[in-house]
């Protein structure tokens, strides 16, 4: 997969995606970031990318011609056009299944924004996906761009060294990841579960599933009204409840 970004800022980003899985994906050539910076398509010959907006306001607005520009000519240099992204809190919150989707794209070209945002009309002619990462504004859109980066990267196929790497975390089957531990057995006087020592693989299926269920029910009440139970599950949430220590 290739991703571009469109920034003010481009140098933020090999410190972060040039290191760990996201780096190594890289290397490998699974992965391709290209940074651009947004002035290089300005058509002013200072560079200036921003403006005063219609209709009064504090704050100045990134114009759609610079970003425009950079997409097609993006575009052109890659001979078909990539999904195009642009990070904004107004957008539809990231999630593990839009991760998923967005890994099938051969592609993606990410809008980072800044100061009060985009032309709107850069947004409508070319039918840009808006994707938040939370409900809540940060200064600009690199940060997120880093983030819906990483998420992408870690579902391309040959990223992680096994597919269960991915598919026992947290959201990607809808619920929240059980709890895990390592050496020692007992640290600060608190012991590993008795189960997780036990050998007995079922029985660490069941009790992993259900501490599953029960942190999902506990924190993301949001993400348990969707959760379509099974009768194993109800089960192990009737146990639970019963006996909170399993």
């Amino acid at each position: 997969m290739r991703v571009d970004i469109l920034s003010l800022f481009p140098e933020m980003f090999p410190p972060v995606l040039g290191h760990s899985i996201v780096g190594r994906a890289r290397k490998k050539g699974i992965l391709q970031v290209c940074c651009h910076q947004l002035r290089d398509f300005s058509p002013d010959f200072r560079g200036r990318v921003d403006d005063t907006v219609f209709g009064g306001g504090k704050g100045m607005l990134l114009a759609a011609e610079p970003f425009a520009r950079g997409i097609d000519e993006i575009s052109a240099h890659l001979g078909w056009r990539p999904h195009i992204l642009y990070m904004s809190p107004r957008g539809k919150v990231l999630s593990q299944q839009d991760a998923k989707r967005l890994a099938r794209e051969p592609g993606l070209l990410i809008l980072c924004g800044h100061y009060e945002g985009v032309d709107e009309r850069l947004l409508e002619e070319y039918g840009v996906e808006e994707i938040s990462v939370g409900d809540y504004v940060l200064t600009g859109g690199e940060l997120p761009a880093m983030i819906l980066t990483d998420a992408v990267s870690r579902m391309l196929p040959g990223v992680l060294s096994e597919e269960v790497c991915f598919t026992e975390e947290s959201h990607y089957s809808g619920l929240l990841e059980y709890p895990q531990y390592t050496r020692p057995e007992v640290w600060r006087g608190r012991p590993v579960p008795e189960v997780l020592l036990s050998g007995h693989h079922e029985n660490i299926r069941k009790w992993r599933r259900g501490q599953a269920l029960a942190i999902t029910r506990q924190n993301r009440p949001d993400l348990w009204e969707r959760l379509e139970l099974t009768k194993e599950d109800r089960k192990l949430l009737e146990t639970l409840d019963e006996t909170p220590e399993f």
